[in-house]
């Protein structure tokens, strides 16, 4: 039988932890991250941990676990910016000048039958000044609950990618059309950026660029980043008060 004053303890020392712990992150009690094995058995829940990390942190996690060098070519940037994490579907460009409009027909079909939350990615040939996508496409994608689009080649329309907010990676702006002028080829692996990316891979972008993931270590690597992010982000109020990075390397060992 509990007596009130050893009733009062219990609930004064619940009070306290529990607003200790609660100071301790801010407002907010903590609660652990997935580890590897859940994020690989739930890919919804891998794709929203993924929008939360840093490309950078990304790209570390790779080299640093894998040796694996697999962030694209600074050549491709953002032409309407926001951040992206999601699974690639591909598409390959290739030149056949004079073709029948419906050569081009595989890379509208990779839209209308992907799932939310994927990723184009599409490699054109030699496709500096030829517009892989527009506003239909980028209206298309942002319906489906794409995440954005990759392009190694052009874009165009561009004022409206903007006004609709779809965030699209690219090579430059361009006017052009790929009608007539290429087939396209979808569902393979294609080389973007200098990096190959096969379907169901996952690609991240932010302002920093952007990195494929392969889809089998993809839940090692984003685990991997998150910590990568939790130490870098840790070291700037330290760095800040000390006016040290040589300090603030050897205590965290991040740089």
């Amino acid at each position: 039988m509990r007596t009130p004053i050893a009733s009062w303890i219990r609930k004064s020392l619940s009070f306290v932890f529990g607003g200790l712990l609660t100071c301790l992150v801010g407002g907010v009690v903590a609660q652990p991250l997935p580890d590897a094995k859940s994020y690989a058995a739930n890919p919804a829940l891998l794709i929203d941990a993924y929008r939360h990390v840093e490309v950078a942190s990304v790209s570390d996690a790779l080299e640093q676990l894998y040796g694996k060098r697999s962030y694209m070519s600074h050549r491709i940037h953002a032409i309407s910016e926001g951040k992206v994490a999601g699974f690639a579907v591909t598409v390959q460009m290739e030149k056949a000048e004079g073709s029948a409009p419906s050569a081009v027909t595989p890379m509208q079909a990779a839209i209308d039958t992907a799932p939310a939350d994927s990723v184009y990615v599409m490699s054109v040939s030699d496709g500096d000044d030829i517009a892989g996508i527009g506003g239909l496409m980028a209206t298309a994608m942002s319906a489906r609950g794409f995440s954005g689009a990759v392009i190694d080649g052009g874009v165009r329309d561009v004022a409206y990618l903007r006004k609709i907010a779809f965030p699209v990676y690219a090579t430059g702006i361009v006017p052009s059309t790929s009608v007539g002028h290429y087939r396209a080829t979808g569902g393979i692996p294609v080389t973007c950026g200098g990096t190959r990316v096969n379907p169901g891979d996952v690609i991240v972008a932010d302002a920093d660029g952007v990195v494929a993931v392969p889809k089998a270590v993809a839940a090692d690597v984003l685990v991997k980043a998150q910590i990568l992010d939790q130490t870098e982000h840790s070291m700037y109020g330290y760095i800040e008060k000390l006016r040290s990075l040589e300090e603030a390397v050897q205590r965290f060992g991040r740089l």
